[in-house]
């Protein structure tokens, strides 16, 4: 019987570390990865990530439509980053917010009024958050089909743009809405965008 005992303790001990692999929560399958230039590569299922909103024709400065026709812009987030978001009100590191480019048309099928997003994708643009890798925490990359991408300069615009009027951590959750109230009671809305609020308030 002691034999026995022994046999089945050793047998329980040697399916401990099986045991505790199986309880670990799985690393991010969904963060970024580079190659050895330091390009992003294209997340290919970006698609199947969480869904955060969606804009038409929207534009940061005053003036026409650049590019002389309407666009519908489409915006996921990596699931882990999202979850993240629910608890704390800001992003992890290693988030990746992806926004998807399509043409927007106005008559075809039944169609009698609005805009349905039509046609294949017109361009991809991914926003991450990697502190090891990028000064200010964050780097903007533009994708095209499934090549590797190299970070967009620091110098661009849109680096200073976001800094100065996104509500959550350089990212413009006041376009998400499942995100913006979130945040407003988690109390992690920036300065810079509670500054441009008040603006807006006053000129009404």
């Amino acid at each position: 019987m002691t034999g026995k005992l022994i046999a089945f303790a050793a047998v329980a001990l040697s399916l401990l570390p099986l045991r505790e692999a199986m309880t670990q929560p799985p690393a991010s399958p969904n963060g970024p990865v580079y190659n050895d230039k330091g390009e992003l590569l294209a997340p290919a299922d970006y698609r199947e990530w969480i869904y955060l909103s969606s804009g038409l024709d929207m534009s940061y400065s005053e003036g026409h439509l650049a590019m002389g026709h309407s666009m519908f812009s489409n915006v996921f987030v990596n699931p882990e980053a999202y979850r993240a978001f629910q608890r704390t009100g800001t992003w992890p590191d290693k988030t990746m917010l992806v926004m998807e480019l399509r043409g927007a048309s106005s008559k075809g099928s039944i169609n009698k009024n609005g805009h349905y997003q039509s046609g294949g994708v017109m361009g991809v643009e991914v926003h991450v958050k990697d502190s090891a890798r990028f000064n200010g925490g964050w780097a903007f990359f533009a994708i095209a089909g499934d090549a590797p991408a190299a970070p967009i300069p620091a110098s661009a615009e849109c680096y200073s743009c976001h800094r100065q009027h996104a509500a959550v951590d350089t990212t413009f959750v006041q376009f998400y809405p499942t995100l913006i109230d979130l945040a407003t009671k988690k109390g992690t809305l920036s300065a810079s965008y509670l500054q441009d609020q008040e603006k807006g308030e006053a000129k009404r």
